[in-house]
This record gives C-alpha cells, structure tokens and sequence, in this order.
C-alpha cells in the first residue's frame, strides 16, 4: 500500500492500520446452510416453515464430508476471524430425533473448528419437521408441540456452551420459529403468551454460563405460508429480550420493504450492551440472495462502526442461493461483509459529527460525498495481501477451477 493512501486518510483523521487491526479482528460467523441450500443431514425433506431455496445449480454438498471440504475452499478466500454458524439439522454421527440432539452429535464439528482456530455458533432448527404441527411451535396450541420444541432448545443451551467451552469463544444461540397463520387470526393473544410461556421455560430449563455465551431470540414480519400474521414480531422479541436480558438478533431480511434496518441500529445500541445480526439481503421480500456491496449492506456496516458495537455485536450472514455457485456465494457474501465494514473504519465520523453538532449541514453532505472516492480499494487489497489471499479476479478463476474438478463431479 502506497504511503501516499495512508498520508491522504491520515489527513482525514484516519489511521489506516488500526482500521485494519480492527476489521481483522472482527469474528464473521459464516452460514454453513449456504453450501447445501438449508437442507442438512437428516434428509428431512424440502424446507418448510415460511422459507425457500430457489435454483438447482450442480454440486451441492450432501454430507458432512462434502460440506466441509466446500467450507475450507471457502476458508482460503475469506480474511479476518471467523466463526461457524450451524442450525440443528447439521448434527453428525448417529441422527437423533430434534427433540434430544445434544452436544454429542456436534463433536466433529468441535474438532473441525477446534484445528482451525474457528468459533462455533448454534441455531435450534424449529422448520421442516413432523412436529411442526400446522405450522406451530413454541407457540402451539397443543402441550406436547409445545414440550417438544421447548426441550429441544434447551438442549441447544447445553451444545452452545459446549461449543464456547471447547473452544474458548464466546457463542452465540439464535432461536428464530416461523410460527404465524396464512389469514387473519382470530387470535393475536393467545399464541403471542403460548411462545412467551415456552421461551421462559426455555431459559430456566437450563443454568447455562452467561459469561461463555448468549441467546438471542430473532423476528420477522411475514413468510410464505404465514403472510397475515407473524407470532414473533418486532415488537414481541424486543420487548422480550429486554426483559429477560438477552440479546434482540436483526436479521435485515425480516423487516417490511420500506423500513430502513439501518435507523434501527442506533436505537438498540441505546438499550442493549450487545447486538446480534443476520445479514442477508432481501429482494422485495425475506429472500436471502447474496450479498452485494449495495446502499443497504454499507449503512448497516456504517452504524455497527458508528456505534462503537463492533465488539459487542455477533454478526452473522444468512444468505442462501442455490442458483449460482454456492462455494462461490459464501465467499462473495463474506467478503462484501468486510468490505462494508472496512468502508466504515475507513470515514472520518468524528469529522462529520462535530459538523452535524455544529448545524454545518452543508460541510457533512459534502464530506459524505467527498469520501466516496477515497482509494478504500487499495486498503482492502493490502488486506487481501497481509492475509496471504488473491484478489476478487483471481479468486473467481480459482473457484471455477474448483468447480470443474470438485462440484461438477457429484
């Protein structure tokens, strides 16, 4: 990296290196269910739940084998700390029911992550089950739903903890359901109290240590199948997790089209001392397409930085295409994650602030504007180079390669 680049940002009150320090030390908890578009080991069937992978394109990983072999060629093109973000149905070994996965059925799991420096976070898969009677879970009507799936999340307590234990990083479990109904209902209450009932039996069914690991719980506006009414809303979870002292999850594709994810940000960091994130990218609706290093991606990079919440944040990705090359779509996915992120280490904030504070309106549009085309590309290439990792070009043709001589051949 020219010094003329580091000069120019310094100028600006930016120190390039501690961006960099800090963008690589930024854990990314990557999605494994974007490399067999959300289907797992249990061969349950097709996803159900209010969700859906479009596209059939050729070399989905089938097994566990498969999976990993497609993450670590991932690995090689993804910089910064990592972690690994699974869901349930991605328990190795013996396949057990839903309901008594433990910890036991994620040890090579641990061992895979342990000999690559990874943290491991944890999903309950509470979609694409017998059990999911009518579309109900955690907020059914009937008692033994209910039991169910509320003995299955305590047990994810147990494989969370487990994983931050193993492997010394925190951890984190999301526990997002897809319970609503396709009309309207004759009764909002009812389930709203059945899924609060079931998730404080949730969390004192088991005294996990709050220091290693939290739980965070995560909503949605609607799904298909479920388009009049969502149990789990905004409004439901942010209240609970407030109450109970755990963590609200934004995931940016469960918001209605015109709200702005990013104005959220700011009003929950005023509130909680940590954040979790599912970053995807919605196109007119939750579809989790890759992601792009577009206006929306960039503004919620630039309040997690503006906020001071890189390090009490969990960002995750969740995003799953199965149209187009799925090692391929991780990769992209992540790296846009942590060119957004290197985006905003990289703006003089103070700068802007003191002129926001001082009614120069003027000054701040045209700061904004004016950073726009300072040379960030050749920071993140200098980036690429300290991690030992090819450009955007060469990584592209060393994924196809990957393709012809790997995926294609399943």
């Amino acid at each position: 990296m020219r010094k003329e680049v580091k000069d120019l940002y310094l100028s600006y009150g930016i120190d390039v290196e501690e961006a960099l320090k800090k963008l690589k030390e930024t854990k990314i908890s990557l999605h494994c269910w974007q490399l067999d578009d959300v289907m797992g080991f249990e061969n349950s069937g097709d996803l159900s739940g209010g969700i859906q992978t479009t596209g059939n394109y050729p070399g989905r990983a089938r097994n566990f084998s498969e999976l990993t072999k497609d993450l670590d060629k991932a690995l090689e093109y993804i910089p910064g700390s990592k972690k690994i973000n699974l869901h349930a149905i991605y328990q190795t070994g013996k396949i057990v029911e839903r309901k008594d996965i433990g910890p036991e059925q994620f040890m090579e799991w641990v061992k895979y992550a342990k000999e690559r420096g990874l943290g491991l976070d944890y999903n309950p898969t509470i979609f694409t089950h017998p059990m999911m009677v009518d579309g109900l879970s955690l907020s059914s009507p009937d008692k033994n739903v209910r039991d169910y799936w509320i003995k299955h999340c305590i047990n994810g307590l147990k494989i969370t903890e487990m994983f931050a234990k193993e492997l010394g990083q925190k951890s984190l479990m999301n526990i997002w359901i897809p319970d609503g109904l396709k009309d309207s209902p004759a009764d909002r209450m009812g389930p709203r109290l059945r899924l609060k009932d079931s998730l404080d039996k949730i969390l004192s069914g088991y005294d996990y240590d709050k220091s290693i690991m939290d739980v965070s719980v995560e909503s949605k506006v609607f799904g298909i199948g479920i388009e009049s009414y969502t149990v789990g809303s905004n409004e439901f979870y942010l209240n609970y997790a407030a109450s109970r002292g755990i963590l609200n999850l934004i995931d940016s594709g469960h918001y209605h089209p015109t709200e702005v994810v990013a104005d959220k940000i700011s009003s929950m960091y005023s509130f909680y001392d940590k954040l979790a994130f599912h970053v995807s990218r919605p196109v007119r609706w939750d579809s989790d397409h890759v992601l792009k290093l577009n206006d929306d991606l960039q503004d919620i990079a630039d309040e997690i930085v503006k906020c001071d919440g890189l390090e009490r944040s969990y960002i995750g990705l969740d995003f799953f295409d199965a149209s187009i090359n799925r090692v391929l779509a991780l990769i992209i996915g992540a790296r846009n994650m942590e060119k957004a992120l290197l985006k905003a280490l990289l703006n003089p904030w103070n700068l802007l602030k003191d002129a926001q504070d001082s009614y120069d309106h003027s000054k701040v549009l045209a700061l904004q504007e004016e950073i726009k085309t300072l040379p960030w590309g050749e920071v993140w290439e200098e980036y690429l180079s300290r991690e030992g990792m090819v450009n955007d070009n060469l990584m592209f043709k060393e994924i196809r390669l990957y393709e012809e001589e790997v995926l294609s051949k399943r």
